[in-house]
């Protein structure tokens, strides 16, 4: 199987088939695993970040498999999930460039390119000292907000991210005049799509936003702002129908917490 796009800018540098091009690319290296790097480009003065996929071997999809999960094989998961975010008007690095060659599962090859974002910050890094030095209301109200809008529209599309801690939320820091926020959403590599999103996988994303967020000085009344937010109800309402579910999303998150803590 083959596949390959690429944006009319890098068009006129690259061409219209340039996998082997692309993939052969050398930049700053920011994450290296077994069968998976991360770099930074500078093109035509404009910077990139690439993920490429080498073939994560036999082992690690067998491994998964045992384990009942799905492996990631390639950047496919990761460019339709940006695809389909962007669709949904939620902010997302843009595609510059996607590649994938091959059938066989364990040797894949494959890239994604993104447009570097503007100067932002990781929600987990701004919200760092929150506890001795918290935000305004209308600020940590409205970034709320615009935190259980994405998480709703994920889900109600079908899509969960997997990996959904506020680490991977960021901040762009060029438009905070007046409070404006912009998050973008990143790591989507492990992202599933589906006709809906099955409860249990609802739960680990929520679990996990909960759980990363759980040091950064948030009130009751935050949490229960969020699950106003993030079902679009009154909490009457809410919990009338969906208490069983929120209580499984705190002791989820609890068991995460104290795992990491130890």
């Amino acid at each position: 199987m083959k596949e390959f796009m690429i944006s009319s800018s890098l068009q006129n540098i690259f061409g219209n088939g340039s996998f082997e091009r692309i993939m052969s690319l050398q930049g700053e290296v920011y994450r290296a695993l077994e069968g998976r790097s991360t770099e930074r480009l500078m093109i035509a003065n404009q910077p990139y970040f690439i993920k490429k996929h080498h073939g994560v071997g036999w082992r690690e999809v067998i491994k998964n498999l045992l384990q009942c999960r799905l492996p990631v094989v390639s950047a496919k998961n990761e460019y339709i999930a940006l695809t389909k975010l962007a669709e949904w008007n939620i902010a997302v690095p843009e595609i510059a460039a996607y590649g994938h060659q091959g059938h066989n599962p364990a040797k894949v090859r494959s890239f994604i390119m993104t447009k570097e974002l503007p100067k932002h910050i990781s929600l987990e890094d701004f919200c760092r000292h929150w506890p001795s030095c918290p935000p305004s209301f209308h600020f940590k109200k409205n970034l709320i907000k615009e935190i259980a809008l994405i998480a709703r529209v994920l889900h109600t599309h079908g899509m969960n991210h997997r990996d959904f801690y506020i680490c991977h939320f960021l901040l762009d820091v060029s438009n905070l005049i007046n409070s404006n926020i912009k998050l973008y959403l990143i790591d989507l590599h492990r992202a599933q799509l589906r006709k809906y999103t099955p409860q249990r996988w609802v739960i680990k994303d929520l679990a996990g936003l909960y759980f990363s967020s759980k040091e950064v000085g948030l009130t009751k009344r935050d949490i229960l702002r969020f699950i106003i937010e993030y079902h679009n109800k009154p909490l009457k309402k809410v919990f009338n129908k969906e208490l069983s579910f929120w209580l499984k999303v705190k002791k989820r998150g609890d068991q995460l917490y104290r795992k990491h803590k130890k």
